[in-house]
């Protein structure tokens, strides 16, 4: 593939950049899912070829990262922390001035929801709202049953089956005719609605973003018409024993960037542009879906994004920065 071509390139010029010292050593968290593991790549090249940092991609995963992170200063960036599942934690280390949140990876926060395809909303303007849903509820064809309607939920075992299963509830789906359809996995709720979309046919269901699926295909959040309570999010949409829950919308949940204050301290410059760097879950989608059709890895699909989105990633950066960061490019 054309975009990994550089890299042996990138790799000489790095070996020969006598002040590589300026900035000093940095370890970067390289987590196991795609948009965590390209922005990690994106901010290696940015150290290197910027910044003149020995950047360093380490493995990483939310918990273990983070909390080495607080215990051990190491490593100095965790370029997308999913920050509410350890958000105690993480607040102590920045209380006792460990951690420094940088900036937000996900400027608008990672994004859930109940969705249906755009062209059923195009013939069906009222789907926007879950009465409009209710309303044509007997569009939603059960698979395997004709006369009930399909709600696709979250695969077994997964958090967010709580929380589809408790608002499913809490707007009583049942009574216009929806059942809960367990897609067995990840491969099976992205499947059904390719299958969907390919034969034009009604969806309805749970899905989040930032997510190839979303950039591939055109889907509209349904409003619940709620607004978005977080308290009853927390406390009972999220919790299985909830026996009561109520309407909510998802709450936005928090993407950050978080670096080491002794990286912070150290390399301001560098610092100063994880407070700047950030994408949108619309630009994400798009990369997300180029990621997927081409088989790309997150180094492949860093070089890709530097070369085709320009637009984006020169707004993060001093002018100076961003032509060395082109010229390596």
């Amino acid at each position: 593939m054309k975009y990994k071509t550089p890299l042996l390139l990138a790799i000489g010029a790095l070996a020969i950049n006598a002040n590589a010292s300026e900035c000093g050593k940095v370890t970067i968290a390289d987590m196991n899912w795609s948009s965590a593991s390209l922005i990690a790549n994106i901010d290696r090249f940015i150290l290197e070829h910027g910044y003149e940092c020995d950047a360093e991609l380490i493995p990483g995963d939310t918990m273990p990262t983070g909390t080495s992170m607080i215990e051990k200063g190491q490593p100095d960036v965790a370029p997308e922390l999913w920050s509410n599942s350890l958000k105690d934690a993480l607040d102590k280390g920045v209380e006792e001035k460990r951690l420094r949140y940088a900036g937000k990876a996900l400027v608008d926060g990672g994004e859930e929801g109940f969705w249906v395809p755009s062209y059923l909303v195009e013939k069906y303007p009222e789907m926007k709202t879950i009465e409009g849903i209710e309303k044509h509820a007997k569009l939603f064809e059960h698979p395997e049953d004709p006369d009930k309607s399909a709600f696709y939920s979250c695969p077994a075992g997964w958090n967010c089956q709580i929380s589809a299963g408790n608002l499913f509830k809490a707007m009583k789906l049942d009574e216009s005719g929806f059942v809960i359809v367990d897609p067995g996995s990840a491969a099976g709720l992205s499947g059904s609605i390719a299958k969907a979309y390919e034969r034009q046919e009604p969806w309805f269901g749970y899905y989040w973003a930032p997510t190839a699926v979303l950039g591939k295909y055109n889907m509209v959040k349904v409003d619940f018409g709620s607004g978005i309570d977080e308290e009853e999010f927390v406390k009972c949409t999220t919790n299985a024993e909830c026996d009561s829950p109520k309407t909510t919308m998802y709450p936005p949940s928090p993407v950050h960037t978080v670096t080491t204050e002794k990286f912070a301290a150290s390399a301001p410059e560098a610092y100063e542009y994880f407070t700047k760097r950030g994408f949108t879950n619309a630009d994400m989608n798009q990369i997300l879906a180029w990621m997927e059709d081409n088989q790309a890895d997150g180094e492949e699909a860093m070089f890709y994004f530097l070369e085709e989105y320009p637009q984006i990633w020169q707004q993060w950066v001093p002018q100076d920065v961003a032509k060395k960061v082109q010229s390596a490019l």
